[in-house]
């Protein structure tokens, strides 16, 4: 890779990434008082890293059947109210015996 490509890619990269950051501040001098709007930006992160991680939970492990599963099984071990340790946990047991099962197949 060239160097000068490289840098200069980095610096617009870098330059796009505070100009996001920064625009906001520029244009809203007063707080936000819309409850439509605050209700928004108070859930955008989690939209935004639900939408980045949720499909690789999918793609992380050695076939899609195990994702699958694991993925069933956090759900119903976070809806009976176990933590995130134990969610883990869970999925990763599950992964591990989908996938000891499957390469028994």
């Amino acid at each position: 890779m060239n160097p000068t490509y490289f840098f200069t890619a980095l610096l617009v990269m870098a330059g796009v990434t505070y100009l996001i950051r920064l625009l906001p501040l520029l244009f809203i001098r007063r707080r936000i008082t819309n409850r439509f709007i605050r209700s928004f930006l108070y859930y955008v992160p989690y939209a935004v890293l639900s939408a980045i991680a949720f499909p690789a939970i999918f793609l992380s492990t050695g076939s899609l059947i195990s994702g699958i599963l694991a993925t069933v099984v956090c759900l119903l071990l976070a809806y009976r109210g176990k933590g995130l340790i134990a969610c883990m946990l869970g999925s990763i047991a599950t992964v591990l015996i989908a996938e000891g099962l499957l390469l028994l197949i």
